[in-house]
Order: C-alpha cells, then structure tokens, then sequence
C-alpha cells in the first residue's frame, strides 16, 4: 500500500498570544500584533482577490469598519496575492461593483499581501483538504493584549455572517468588562450569565439578592441594560 504523507496544519489555538509578524499591505507595512496593542483586531483571510465571494465580504467589511472601530476593533485582510492585485481590485471594487445597495466602496483597513503563505501557515489559513494554495475564510479575534480570543473558520464557498462577527466581538468585551457570561443568541440589553456561580447562594454574595435570577444552582442570570454595555465597550466620541 502506498504510504502517502499528509501536511500538517499548525494553527494557534484560543488563549495563545497571536503569532508575531511583519507584512506588507496596501495600507503600509504593520508589525502584528504590536501594531494593535490596546484595541482589539480582526485578522481575517479570503481566498483570492477578483472572486464574487470575497468580494462580497469585503464591501460589507469596509461598510461596517466605523462600526467595528467604534468598538475599539481594527480589521485586517488577508490573502495570497500579490499587493498591486489587492490594489487592483480593491479599485474595481470602487469604481464598479454594487451589492445590496452598497456601491462606491472603498476599502480603507488593510490587505496583507502574503504570496509566500507565511503568515496564513503561520494563523492554519491553509487547509490543504479544501485547497492547498488558497486560504480558506478564517477570522482570528485578537483582544488589546495581543491574546487569541475567538477563532472562526468558514469553507471557500460560504460568505461569513457580519452581523456574528459583531455580536461575538461585542459579547467577549461585555463578559471581560462586567465579568459575566453571555448566552445563547445573546445581544446587548439580554439578561447575562453570572457563574461559575457554584449555588445561588454563592452567586447572590457577590451582588444583591434582587439582581439576581437563579432556575437552579448551575443557571444564575442578571439583567444588564443595553446602554450600560454600549457605554462601556464602545469608544467616547
């Protein structure tokens, strides 16, 4: 039987500092992660330039950018091509793509232009079951101390959901600023979670019996109103 070798894929995992590199992008060069330190960022990948895919997500990305950035979050591209092909399409993108209403748009984060593979062998962008010379959809939430927080992969064909990638940034700040969990499909003014709470009792130590909903000793919630979350995880203006 013939013995066939199969890569290896490397990628880091959620708790680990996000893996150091420098690159160039069509916004200038960046140091990453250090480039980013105090903000949380986005490092996500696409497949190619020039495909319908990818081009509907970044139009959707730089539309929402001011509202990720309010959220104290950069964004920053990825894929295997080369920076005047980034260039390039981004241009395209501009000057005559209109999706969903959403026409003249510029992308203004920045597109790493990395055509050797090593920052996406580096993240496991590459998956060679799907594709071994394109990086699949992978989204890496990297928070103000430069810690892996959140990844999320996507296949080739399947356009990423923007409105979760908000959701899950803005929950992971909720739950590091008020020390609390989030629930399934939770948004900001939904009841959160207060554990490992161990009993009610434990739970209602720490807080006033009145703030606190216990159905049993492992499930303790609290209300936690909409402004107060906003207030605190979205940037002053």
């Amino acid at each position: 039987m013939e013995n066939l070798e199969q890569e290896v894929v490397s990628m880091p995992r959620i708790g680990d500092p996000a893996p150091e590199f420098k690159a160039v992008t069509t916004q200038g060069d960046i140091n990453f992660p250090s480039d980013y330190k105090g903000k949380w960022a986005i490092l996500f990948s696409h497949p190619a330039d020039f495909t319908p895919v990818c081009t509907s997500e970044f139009m959707t990305f730089a539309h929402l950018e001011d509202k990720f950035n309010e959220a104290n979050c950069e964004l920053i591209g990825l894929s295997i091509d080369g920076l005047y092909s980034h260039i390039a399409w981004l241009r395209t993108i501009k000057e005559k793509i209109e999706y969903k209403g959403m026409k003249d748009i510029e992308v203004t984060f920045p597109l790493i232009e990395d055509i050797k593979m090593d920052v996406a062998k580096k993240y496991g962008m590459i998956q060679p079951n799907e594709d071994s010379t394109k990086a699949v959809r992978a989204v890496f939430f990297v928070d103000p101390k430069g810690i892996i927080r959140a990844i999320i992969y996507y296949p080739l064909s399947l356009g990423r959901n923007f409105d979760e990638l908000y959701r899950a940034l803005i929950a992971m700040q909720a739950a590091d600023e008020f020390g609390v969990a989030t629930p399934a499909d939770w948004r900001p003014g939904d009841d959160v979670i207060i554990g490992p709470a161990g009993s009610c009792g434990t739970a209602k130590d720490r807080m006033e019996d009145s703030e606190i909903d216990c159905k049993d000793w492992f499930f303790c919630t609290k209300k936690l109103d909409k402004d107060t979350v906003l207030d605190k995880v979205l940037k002053k203006k």
